[in-house]
């Protein structure tokens, strides 16, 4: 199996080790180094259909780069997008669904899967939309968030409420559901307004047993400074 490495204490690398015959794939314009024994190649996982879902989903990119250990083992070193944390997971036993951006890379048995949310959840939670990936299958998984990450474990009986832009991934098997922080009485529709307008914004609610991927800065604070700084310049 490749071996999954954290290198760096800011903004680090995902460090990949291959044995000859073993590939990964990772996220358009990760790979920032690699050994020559390695190959290097952008392929639609899954074919035109899976590809134009994971855009929609996640706005990840209509093609992934494929790296492949042919003529030997070897080296290379990846980079998320995002500026911050890496978590690598394990997946088999326990599956993860993704937030927007999240994906980094994982081993070729692991899936990337389209699925379906809640309307509620997909106007409110912006965690992909009417869908958010899921990713199954055997093998080892690596996730970024923006900032310091940290992973909790939820149990039965104690739900655990997490701003929505701090969420990086989560067990699938973890029931969830679009909320707010405010306790004031009145229906959803005032309570939302009020958390709004207060600054609070919107949480997920997470319940049953799993781990939750969280990271300490807001995504959706940074993706607003990149385009005003991209606009302005």
């Amino acid at each position: 199996m490749a071996i999954f490495t954290i290198t760096g204490d800011v903004d680090p690398f995902l460090h990949v080790s291959l044995h000859k015959g073993e590939k990964i794939y990772c996220e358009s314009d990760a790979m920032v180094m690699m050994e020559d024994t390695l190959d290097l190649t952008g392929k639609m996982t899954g074919g035109l259909g899976s590809a134009l879902m994971r855009r929609f989903a996640n706005g990840e990119s209509f093609f992934q780069q494929h790296i492949e250990a042919n003529r030997g083992e070897g080296d290379c070193l990846l980079s998320p997008v995002l500026p911050g944390t890496i978590q690598v997971l394990e997946v088999g036993a326990t599956q993860y669904m993704l937030s927007d951006g999240a994906f980094v890379a994982a081993e070729s048995g692991v899936d990337l899967k389209v699925r379906t949310q809640s309307l509620g959840n997909a106007l409110f939670a912006q965690s992909g939309g009417f869908f958010v990936m899921e990713a199954t299958g055997k093998g080892k998984l690596a996730v970024s968030g923006f900032g310091s990450g940290f992973i909790l474990d939820v149990e039965p009986g104690k739900d655990v409420i997490i701003d929505n832009a701090h969420v990086v991934a989560w067990d699938s098997q973890l029931r969830y559901e679009i909320s707010v922080p405010s306790q004031q009485s009145g229906g959803m529709f005032s309570r939302l307004v009020s958390s709004v307008t207060s600054g609070e914004g919107l949480v997920l609610r997470f319940s049953g047993r799993g781990k939750v991927v969280i990271c300490s800065r807001n995504r959706n604070a940074f993706s607003s400074w990149v385009r005003g700084g991209a606009s302005s310049s």
